[in-house]
């Protein structure tokens, strides 16, 4: 839920008080609930599964769980917390968090993110150039992929059937093996 009436910037969002997590988009603050039991399960295996993978391959991307700071457009105007970013372009990393569009990115839907997950943080990250997003839906028990580089439809596939990590290839499992 936004915070009514002011237009925030970057500066709002750095000097935020300590414990209080919060999205930046179009000048308005998202804050952030803690996440439940389940969604840190979720962000937790699928961030291993990823990074063994990458790790297994000797891969150059990197992979960050959130908290992590993504300045989405790299014009100092969004800033966003995704659950897991996956950034293949060491030039976009500094020590405050990404600078410009991960190619991967995850989002674990919580009651209160959905309408953001679905579709302000959607549109933002198909305008900013993410190759690929999942909209991991726990309550829908269903994986919404989209894979913005190929301007394909989006695909919903249930927990129970194999996922396949569109920027990789061949990389596949299933979100109801991981809960």
């Amino acid at each position: 839920m936004p915070l009514p009436e002011k237009r925030y910037t970057s500066d709002d969002y750095w000097n935020l008080p300590d414990g209080e997590r919060a999205e930046l988009i179009n000048g308005q603050l998202y804050m952030m609930a803690p996440p439940s039991r389940l969604h840190q399960e979720l962000v937790h295996q699928l961030s291993r599964i990823i990074g063994n993978y990458i790790s297994d391959k000797r891969g150059d991307c990197k992979i960050y769980p959130a908290p992590f700071a993504v300045n989405l457009n790299a014009d100092d105007t969004v800033y966003v917390e995704p659950d897991i970013s996956v950034i293949c372009s060491k030039d976009k990393l500094t020590d405050k968090g990404c600078v410009g569009a991960p190619d991967f990115i995850i989002e674990i839907v919580s009651p209160g993110s959905r309408k953001l997950d679905y579709s302000i943080k959607n549109g933002k990250y198909a305008e900013a150039g993410v190759r690929e997003y999942w909209i991991v839906d726990p309550e829908k028990e269903r994986t919404t992929v989209y894979h913005y580089d190929e301007d394909s439809a989006p695909v919903m596939i249930p927990f129970d059937q194999p996922v396949t990590v569109g920027i990789y290839g061949d990389l596949s499992f299933t979100i109801a093996s991981l809960i």
